[in-house]
Protein backbone atom coordinates (compact mmCIF):
# COMPACT_ATOMS: atom_id res chain seq x y z
CA UNK A 1 0.00 0.00 0.00
CA UNK A 2 2.70 2.10 0.60
CA UNK A 3 4.31 2.25 -2.60
CA UNK A 4 2.08 1.42 -4.68
CA UNK A 5 -1.34 3.21 -4.00
CA UNK A 6 -2.00 3.33 -7.58
CA UNK A 7 -2.10 -0.23 -8.74
CA UNK A 8 -4.44 -1.16 -5.46
CA UNK A 9 -6.86 1.76 -6.26
CA UNK A 10 -7.10 0.34 -9.94
CA UNK A 11 -7.54 -2.97 -8.99
CA UNK A 12 -10.22 -2.53 -6.03
CA UNK A 13 -11.79 -0.16 -8.47
CA UNK A 14 -12.04 -2.30 -11.35
CA UNK A 15 -13.12 -5.05 -8.56
CA UNK A 16 -16.39 -2.52 -7.09
CA UNK A 17 -17.06 -2.39 -11.16
CA UNK A 18 -17.78 -5.29 -11.17
CA UNK A 19 -19.59 -6.27 -8.07
CA UNK A 20 -22.05 -3.36 -8.31
CA UNK A 21 -21.35 -1.71 -12.22
CA UNK A 22 -22.99 1.68 -12.48
CA UNK A 23 -24.89 3.57 -9.84
CA UNK A 24 -28.59 3.83 -11.06
CA UNK A 25 -28.89 7.08 -9.25
CA UNK A 26 -26.45 10.25 -8.86
CA UNK A 27 -23.79 8.79 -11.32
CA UNK A 28 -21.05 11.44 -11.43
CA UNK A 29 -20.56 10.87 -15.33
CA UNK A 30 -24.65 11.36 -15.62
CA UNK A 31 -23.74 14.62 -13.87
CA UNK A 32 -20.84 15.72 -16.17
CA UNK A 33 -22.87 14.94 -19.03
CA UNK A 34 -25.66 17.31 -17.38
CA UNK A 35 -23.38 19.94 -16.92
CA UNK A 36 -21.66 19.74 -20.37
CA UNK A 37 -25.37 20.14 -21.96
CA UNK A 38 -26.10 23.09 -19.85
CA UNK A 39 -22.92 24.65 -20.88
CA UNK A 40 -23.67 23.56 -24.84
CA UNK A 41 -26.79 25.46 -24.73
CA UNK A 42 -25.20 28.56 -23.65
CA UNK A 43 -21.98 28.28 -26.04
CA UNK A 44 -23.31 26.25 -28.87
CA UNK A 45 -22.10 28.15 -32.30
CA UNK A 46 -21.38 26.75 -34.91
CA UNK A 47 -18.04 27.55 -35.15
CA UNK A 48 -14.69 25.43 -34.32
CA UNK A 49 -12.74 28.00 -32.26
CA UNK A 50 -16.04 27.98 -29.88
CA UNK A 51 -15.60 24.37 -29.42
CA UNK A 52 -12.32 24.11 -28.50
CA UNK A 53 -13.15 26.46 -25.65
CA UNK A 54 -16.13 24.31 -24.88
CA UNK A 55 -14.05 21.07 -24.62
CA UNK A 56 -11.07 22.07 -23.32
CA UNK A 57 -12.78 24.17 -20.14
CA UNK A 58 -15.08 21.26 -19.36
CA UNK A 59 -11.94 18.37 -19.79
CA UNK A 60 -9.86 20.76 -18.15
CA UNK A 61 -11.78 21.64 -14.94
CA UNK A 62 -12.49 17.22 -14.96
CA UNK A 63 -8.87 17.30 -14.48
CA UNK A 64 -8.44 19.98 -12.32
CA UNK A 65 -10.87 18.16 -9.70
CA UNK A 66 -8.68 14.79 -9.99
CA UNK A 67 -5.81 16.89 -9.35
CA UNK A 68 -7.31 18.97 -6.62
CA UNK A 69 -8.58 15.47 -4.63
CA UNK A 70 -5.23 13.69 -5.10
CA UNK A 71 -3.05 16.62 -3.68
CA UNK A 72 -5.35 16.10 -0.67
CA UNK A 73 -5.24 12.08 -0.79
CA UNK A 74 -1.61 12.83 -1.18
CA UNK A 75 -1.68 14.73 1.83
CA UNK A 76 -3.11 11.96 3.74
CA UNK A 77 -0.96 9.29 2.93
CA UNK A 78 -1.17 6.27 0.41
CA UNK A 79 -4.79 4.25 1.96
CA UNK A 80 -6.35 7.77 1.13
CA UNK A 81 -4.53 7.89 -2.07
CA UNK A 82 -5.63 4.39 -2.75
CA UNK A 83 -8.91 4.77 -1.68
CA UNK A 84 -9.30 7.85 -4.24
CA UNK A 85 -8.30 5.74 -7.27
CA UNK A 86 -10.63 2.77 -6.15
CA UNK A 87 -13.43 5.64 -6.36
CA UNK A 88 -12.81 7.23 -9.32
CA UNK A 89 -11.77 3.89 -11.73
CA UNK A 90 -15.33 2.65 -10.35
CA UNK A 91 -17.24 6.13 -11.09
CA UNK A 92 -15.38 5.98 -14.72
CA UNK A 93 -15.46 2.31 -15.34
CA UNK A 94 -18.36 1.50 -17.29
CA UNK A 95 -17.26 -2.36 -18.68
CA UNK A 96 -19.60 -4.05 -16.63
CA UNK A 97 -23.03 -2.24 -17.59
CA UNK A 98 -21.92 -2.70 -21.18
CA UNK A 99 -21.58 -6.42 -20.83
CA UNK A 100 -25.20 -6.58 -18.97
CA UNK A 101 -26.56 -4.34 -21.83
CA UNK A 102 -25.02 -6.65 -24.13
CA UNK A 103 -26.71 -9.54 -22.79
CA UNK A 104 -29.87 -8.01 -22.51
CA UNK A 105 -29.70 -7.27 -26.42
CA UNK A 106 -28.98 -11.19 -27.04
CA UNK A 107 -31.78 -12.03 -25.08
CA UNK A 108 -33.80 -9.65 -26.72
CA UNK A 109 -32.88 -11.54 -30.17
CA UNK A 110 -33.24 -14.41 -29.27
CA UNK A 111 -36.78 -14.33 -28.41
CA UNK A 112 -37.16 -12.20 -31.25
CA UNK A 113 -38.38 -9.39 -29.32
CA UNK A 114 -37.03 -6.66 -31.48
CA UNK A 115 -39.29 -3.57 -30.08
CA UNK A 116 -37.63 -4.34 -26.47
CA UNK A 117 -34.13 -4.54 -28.80
CA UNK A 118 -34.67 -1.56 -30.55
CA UNK A 119 -35.41 0.49 -27.50
CA UNK A 120 -32.10 -0.75 -25.79
CA UNK A 121 -29.86 -0.10 -28.54
CA UNK A 122 -29.82 3.52 -28.12
CA UNK A 123 -27.68 2.96 -24.28
CA UNK A 124 -25.30 1.29 -26.92
CA UNK A 125 -24.68 3.44 -29.64
CA UNK A 126 -26.31 6.74 -31.85
CA UNK A 127 -28.06 4.31 -34.64
CA UNK A 128 -31.34 4.74 -36.15
CA UNK A 129 -33.18 1.45 -34.34
CA UNK A 130 -35.48 1.60 -36.50
CA UNK A 131 -34.03 1.27 -39.29
CA UNK A 132 -32.64 -2.52 -38.01
CA UNK A 133 -34.08 -5.48 -38.22
CA UNK A 134 -32.70 -8.36 -36.10
CA UNK A 135 -28.95 -9.12 -37.43
CA UNK A 136 -28.86 -5.20 -38.09
CA UNK A 137 -29.49 -4.68 -34.33
CA UNK A 138 -26.74 -7.63 -33.71
CA UNK A 139 -24.13 -5.93 -35.37
CA UNK A 140 -24.78 -2.40 -34.38
CA UNK A 141 -24.51 -3.94 -30.59
CA UNK A 142 -21.39 -5.99 -31.29
CA UNK A 143 -19.81 -3.12 -32.94
CA UNK A 144 -20.69 -0.79 -30.26
CA UNK A 145 -19.44 -3.21 -27.66
CA UNK A 146 -16.04 -3.93 -29.17
CA UNK A 147 -15.39 -0.08 -29.44
CA UNK A 148 -16.80 0.52 -25.71
CA UNK A 149 -14.70 -2.12 -24.82
CA UNK A 150 -11.82 0.02 -24.89
CA UNK A 151 -13.56 3.30 -24.64
CA UNK A 152 -15.88 2.08 -20.89
CA UNK A 153 -12.56 0.25 -19.98
CA UNK A 154 -9.27 -0.18 -20.78
CA UNK A 155 -8.70 3.60 -21.55
CA UNK A 156 -10.22 4.26 -18.11
CA UNK A 157 -7.32 1.88 -16.77
CA UNK A 158 -4.69 3.04 -18.66
CA UNK A 159 -4.84 7.03 -18.40
CA UNK A 160 -5.27 5.56 -14.16
CA UNK A 161 -2.24 4.16 -14.40
CA UNK A 162 -0.40 6.92 -15.82
CA UNK A 163 -1.79 9.93 -14.33
CA UNK A 164 -3.99 8.68 -10.98
CA UNK A 165 -7.50 10.22 -10.63
CA UNK A 166 -6.88 13.28 -12.82
CA UNK A 167 -5.79 11.33 -15.59
CA UNK A 168 -9.36 8.91 -14.92
CA UNK A 169 -11.20 12.19 -14.75
CA UNK A 170 -9.84 13.89 -17.88
CA UNK A 171 -10.35 10.82 -19.51
CA UNK A 172 -13.69 10.17 -19.02
CA UNK A 173 -14.98 13.78 -19.46
CA UNK A 174 -12.87 13.91 -23.13
CA UNK A 175 -14.80 10.14 -23.69
CA UNK A 176 -18.56 11.58 -22.61
CA UNK A 177 -17.90 14.89 -24.36
CA UNK A 178 -16.94 13.03 -27.62
CA UNK A 179 -20.37 10.56 -27.04
CA UNK A 180 -22.63 13.97 -27.07
CA UNK A 181 -21.24 16.07 -29.80
CA UNK A 182 -18.33 14.39 -31.27
CA UNK A 183 -20.87 13.66 -34.60
CA UNK A 184 -20.11 14.48 -38.25
CA UNK A 185 -24.01 15.70 -38.03
CA UNK A 186 -24.66 19.82 -39.07
CA UNK A 187 -25.28 21.07 -35.75
CA UNK A 188 -21.83 19.18 -34.43
CA UNK A 189 -19.15 19.10 -37.55
CA UNK A 190 -17.58 22.44 -36.09
CA UNK A 191 -18.32 22.66 -32.68
CA UNK A 192 -17.43 18.78 -31.42
CA UNK A 193 -14.52 19.14 -33.76
CA UNK A 194 -12.82 19.56 -30.33
CA UNK A 195 -13.83 16.73 -28.62
CA UNK A 196 -13.91 14.40 -31.03
CA UNK A 197 -9.93 15.20 -32.09
CA UNK A 198 -9.33 15.30 -27.74
CA UNK A 199 -10.93 11.88 -27.99
CA UNK A 200 -8.58 10.26 -30.27
CA UNK A 201 -5.42 11.26 -28.74
CA UNK A 202 -6.17 10.40 -25.36
CA UNK A 203 -7.11 7.27 -27.28
CA UNK A 204 -4.35 5.87 -29.48
CA UNK A 205 -2.97 4.02 -26.45
CA UNK A 206 -5.70 2.38 -25.19
CA UNK A 207 -7.26 1.05 -28.23
CA UNK A 208 -3.77 -0.51 -28.86
CA UNK A 209 -3.84 -1.96 -25.99
CA UNK A 210 -7.17 -3.46 -26.20
CA UNK A 211 -5.93 -5.01 -28.99
CA UNK A 212 -3.29 -6.39 -27.84
CA UNK A 213 -5.77 -7.92 -25.16
CA UNK A 214 -8.36 -8.65 -28.11
CA UNK A 215 -5.39 -10.77 -29.40
CA UNK A 216 -4.69 -12.53 -26.07
CA UNK A 217 -8.25 -13.13 -25.44
CA UNK A 218 -9.30 -14.34 -29.16
CA UNK A 219 -8.81 -18.52 -27.77
CA UNK A 220 -11.37 -17.66 -24.94
CA UNK A 221 -13.86 -17.69 -27.02
CA UNK A 222 -12.73 -20.04 -29.43
CA UNK A 223 -11.20 -17.54 -32.09
CA UNK A 224 -7.62 -17.41 -33.77
CA UNK A 225 -5.32 -14.95 -31.72
CA UNK A 226 -3.13 -14.96 -35.38
CA UNK A 227 -6.63 -14.11 -37.11
CA UNK A 228 -7.18 -11.81 -34.43
CA UNK A 229 -3.52 -9.92 -35.48
CA UNK A 230 -4.20 -10.56 -39.33
CA UNK A 231 -7.62 -8.39 -39.19
CA UNK A 232 -5.72 -5.52 -36.95
CA UNK A 233 -2.97 -4.84 -39.53
CA UNK A 234 -4.83 -5.45 -42.49
CA UNK A 235 -8.22 -3.40 -41.62
CA UNK A 236 -7.82 -1.46 -38.85
CA UNK A 237 -6.36 1.46 -40.84
CA UNK A 238 -9.51 1.56 -43.26
CA UNK A 239 -12.08 2.93 -40.18
CA UNK A 240 -12.49 6.56 -40.07
CA UNK A 241 -11.52 6.41 -36.87
CA UNK A 242 -7.96 6.02 -35.83
CA UNK A 243 -8.90 3.74 -32.66
CA UNK A 244 -12.12 2.64 -32.76
CA UNK A 245 -10.82 0.75 -35.99
CA UNK A 246 -8.02 -1.32 -33.66
CA UNK A 247 -11.46 -2.27 -31.64
CA UNK A 248 -13.40 -3.54 -34.30
CA UNK A 249 -10.86 -5.12 -36.65
CA UNK A 250 -9.14 -6.82 -33.90
CA UNK A 251 -12.59 -7.86 -32.45
CA UNK A 252 -13.83 -9.18 -36.04
CA UNK A 253 -10.41 -11.11 -36.59
CA UNK A 254 -11.04 -12.88 -32.50
CA UNK A 255 -14.39 -13.38 -33.69
CA UNK A 256 -14.12 -14.92 -37.46
CA UNK A 257 -16.58 -11.88 -38.37
CA UNK A 258 -16.73 -9.39 -40.93
CA UNK A 259 -18.05 -5.91 -39.55
CA UNK A 260 -18.54 -2.21 -41.12
CA UNK A 261 -20.86 -1.87 -44.02
CA UNK A 262 -23.91 0.69 -44.70
CA UNK A 263 -23.73 2.26 -40.87
CA UNK A 264 -27.39 4.14 -40.20
CA UNK A 265 -27.31 7.08 -37.81
CA UNK A 266 -29.76 9.92 -37.15
CA UNK A 267 -28.07 12.27 -38.81
CA UNK A 268 -27.68 10.31 -42.10
CA UNK A 269 -25.77 7.36 -43.31
CA UNK A 270 -22.12 6.39 -44.04
CA UNK A 271 -20.62 3.40 -45.71
CA UNK A 272 -18.24 2.48 -43.51
CA UNK A 273 -15.25 -0.37 -45.39
CA UNK A 274 -16.14 -3.75 -43.56
CA UNK A 275 -13.51 -4.97 -41.46
CA UNK A 276 -12.62 -8.70 -40.97
CA UNK A 277 -13.41 -12.00 -42.88
CA UNK A 278 -16.82 -14.31 -42.43
CA UNK A 279 -20.44 -13.50 -42.02
CA UNK A 280 -21.71 -10.58 -40.56
CA UNK A 281 -23.16 -11.19 -36.87
CA UNK A 282 -26.38 -12.65 -35.79
CA UNK A 283 -28.11 -12.71 -32.02
CA UNK A 284 -25.49 -15.61 -31.11
CA UNK A 285 -22.40 -14.09 -31.96
CA UNK A 286 -23.03 -11.52 -29.43
CA UNK A 287 -22.97 -13.58 -26.37
CA UNK A 288 -19.42 -14.60 -27.66
CA UNK A 289 -18.55 -10.50 -28.14
CA UNK A 290 -19.57 -10.18 -24.19
CA UNK A 291 -17.29 -13.01 -23.25
CA UNK A 292 -15.02 -11.49 -25.37
CA UNK A 293 -15.00 -8.10 -23.71
CA UNK A 294 -14.91 -9.51 -20.19
CA UNK A 295 -11.78 -10.82 -21.09
CA UNK A 296 -10.14 -8.15 -22.55
CA UNK A 297 -11.26 -6.35 -19.86
CA UNK A 298 -9.85 -8.63 -16.98
CA UNK A 299 -6.41 -8.40 -19.03
CA UNK A 300 -6.35 -4.78 -19.08
CA UNK A 301 -6.88 -4.45 -15.52
CA UNK A 302 -3.81 -6.71 -14.81
CA UNK A 303 -1.67 -4.76 -17.33
CA UNK A 304 -2.72 -1.84 -15.69
CA UNK A 305 -1.65 -2.27 -12.49
CA UNK A 306 1.88 -3.76 -13.92
CA UNK A 307 1.93 -0.51 -15.54
CA UNK A 308 0.94 1.37 -12.51
CA UNK A 309 3.45 0.14 -10.29
CA UNK A 310 6.47 -0.16 -12.98
CA UNK A 311 5.68 3.94 -12.85
CA UNK A 312 5.78 3.89 -9.08
CA UNK A 313 9.05 2.23 -8.93
CA UNK A 314 10.53 4.68 -11.76
CA UNK A 315 9.72 7.00 -8.90
CA UNK A 316 11.16 5.48 -6.45
CA UNK A 317 14.07 5.45 -7.95
CA UNK A 318 14.74 8.99 -9.29
CA UNK A 319 13.98 9.99 -5.71
CA UNK A 320 16.39 7.77 -3.91
CA UNK A 321 18.78 8.88 -6.97
CA UNK A 322 17.93 12.87 -6.05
Amino acid sequence: MRTHPRAIGLLVGYGLDRVFADPRRWHPVAGFGTTALRVEHILHRDNRAVGVVHSVALIGSAAALGVGSSRVAVRLGAPAEAALIAVATWAALGGTSLSRVGRRMADHLDNEDLDSARALLPSLCGRDPDLLDSDGLARAALESIAENTSDATVGVLVWGALAGAPGILAYRASNTLDAMIGYRSPKYLRFGWAAARIDDVLNLLPARVTGVATVTAAHSVHGSPARALKMWRRDAAKHPSPNAGVAEASAAGALGLQLGGRTQYRHGVENRPTLGDGPSPTAPDLRRAVALSTRVQELSAVASAILAVAIGQARIRRRRRA
